[in-house]
């Protein structure tokens, strides 16, 4: 019964919570990001590098039969060996951007959470007795 009690309080804690919602919302956030890389970005570089396509840039590591059409997926799905570089740049990209925008999230939470610099605090009120004091010196010094 003790291992139970001690899960159900690691579970409810805040922190558990807290970590579970960001990774549903990170999964979220990262087919969004792919989406923005494979089907924004990567068409824009590969018309810049003279219209290549990252996804099917790859190697032949072994021989292939004949017939078998030279695409990335025909290969893998005849069973021969491809050294696929061009996924790796995609996925290399899809982790710049990600990694940029939660820097970026970040850099504005955390100008969000500075507080403002407390007002100094009030001079502390003067003792009764030390302003009973004080009025017994000026009267003093009023009378000739």
């Amino acid at each position: 019964m003790g291992m139970v009690q001690e899960f159900r309080e690691f579970a409810v804690k805040g922190n558990v919570i807290d970590l579970a919602v960001g990774v549903i919302i990170g999964g979220a956030f990262g087919k969004i990001v792919d989406s923005v890389v494979s089907d924004l970005i990567m068409p824009v570089v590969g018309l810049v590098f003279g219209k290549l396509d990252f996804s099917n840039l790859f190697v032949v590591l072994g021989s292939v039969p004949p017939g078998t059409a030279m695409t990335l997926d025909a290969l893998k799905k005849a069973g021969v060996p491809v050294f696929a570089y061009g996924n790796f740049l995609t996925v290399a990209v899809n982790f710049i951007i990600l990694a940029f925008i939660i820097f970026m999230m970040i850099k504005q939470i955390n100008r969000l959470k500075r507080e403002t610099p407390a007002a100094p605090p009030a001079p502390a009120a003067t003792p009764e007795d030390i302003v009973l004091l004080r009025e017994i010196r000026d009267s003093l010094k009023k009378t000739p």
